[in-house]
């Protein structure tokens, strides 16, 4: 914003050699008040629009909440039935579930179980093969040792 209200009510104007108000200074006080009219009318359209939309949307929503409410009653005279039923479904699913739930932590502790095998015989694996390149390493050395010895001399 350019001018506060404040600020316009205490502006002065210079005066121009002539005798009258700088016309430069007028304009420019002239021209940001214009800047500040037109921003506030564009800002009050804007909002009169949302006003509006958002006034459309309330009858919408009053609408859907009739609509709901109607509904909400229909859905209480069936709901004690369908609350019986959805008792004893649950209760055959829970027991599904927890079949199901045991079934797939025995497989997984089988699964563990294979793993740590394999590991175990990884390890093996691995240590008999350093054991061996070792071996073979010393047998190399033991072999270069007198071509080396006899290069020393």
């Amino acid at each position: 914003m350019n001018y506060t209200p404040n600020e316009l009510e205490n502006l002065t104007f210079k005066r121009s050699v002539v005798g009258g108000y700088s016309e430069d200074m007028v304009n420019e006080v002239l021209d940001r008040i214009i800047e500040d009219y037109t921003a506030y009318i564009r800002e009050n359209i804007e909002l009169k629009d949302k006003v509006a939309v958002l006034n459309e949307a309330i009858l919408h929503y009053k609408n859907i909440e009739e609509s709901l409410q109607n509904t909400l009653l229909m859905a209480q005279q069936t709901s004690e039935e369908i609350k019986r039923n959805s008792y004893q479904k649950a209760e055959n699913i829970i027991k599904e579930a927890e079949i199901k739930a045991q079934k797939i932590i025995d497989e997984a502790n089988q699964e563990v179980l294979k793993i740590k095998f394999e590991y175990e015989e990884l390890k093996r694996k691995l240590h008999s093969y350093k054991s061996k390149v070792e071996s073979l390493l010393l047998s190399q050395l033991e072999i270069l040792k007198p071509i080396v010895e006899e290069e020393a001399e």
